[in-house]
């Protein structure tokens, strides 16, 4: 599977991880099941997923307080909240940590000289335009295929699911 999800330049590409694009689609499984439990291993079979790769997400996901896990044979994993207040950057922050860096670093952080010397303002602008989606869809939204407007109309554009 590929963790790239859209290409950019020639050799760079805006990145979910596996564990990110796991982590959303446990998510999703859980959101849907919501308020009930889901085991791991009903979630891996849910979502096709290899279930000791998902318990680690789960764990990370837990550990993040998105979800919370009860012991014993009824056990399983739900949502810590309901679906409308749990938003895929959260998600993706708990498995990933912060959604854009450059080297390493917040882009904020960055500090360039001479010709690149505005270039922090550009990564700064791709942070924000990232979380103006991924802070902005929660998964009740997108188990109903209701996102938000500005959201949706970013897929109707012409360009939108072509490659570049």
């Amino acid at each position: 599977m590929c963790d790239s999800v859209a290409r950019r330049g020639h050799d760079e590409w805006v990145q979910i991880s596996a564990r990110g694009d796991y982590a959303v689609r446990a998510a999703l499984s859980l959101a849907r099941a919501y308020p009930a439990l889901m085991s791991a291993q009903a979630i891996a079979q849910d979502q096709e997923m290899p279930r000791k790769f998902l318990e680690a997400v789960l764990a990370d996901l837990r550990r993040a307080g998105v979800v919370r896990a009860q012991r014993g044979a009824e056990g399983g994993y739900t949502l810590s909240q309901s679906p409308r207040d749990v938003t895929i950057g959260q998600i993706l922050r708990a498995v990933d940590g912060p959604l854009a860096g450059v080297r390493g670093l917040r882009p904020e952080e960055t500090r360039y000289t001479g010709a690149a010397e505005n270039l922090p303002n550009l990564w700064v602008a791709v942070r924000a335009a990232v979380r103006e989606v991924v802070d902005e869809v929660n998964l009740a939204e997108l188990i109903s295929g209701r996102m938000p407007a500005h959201v949706r109309k970013l897929t109707t554009r012409p360009d939108a699911w072509q490659p570049r």
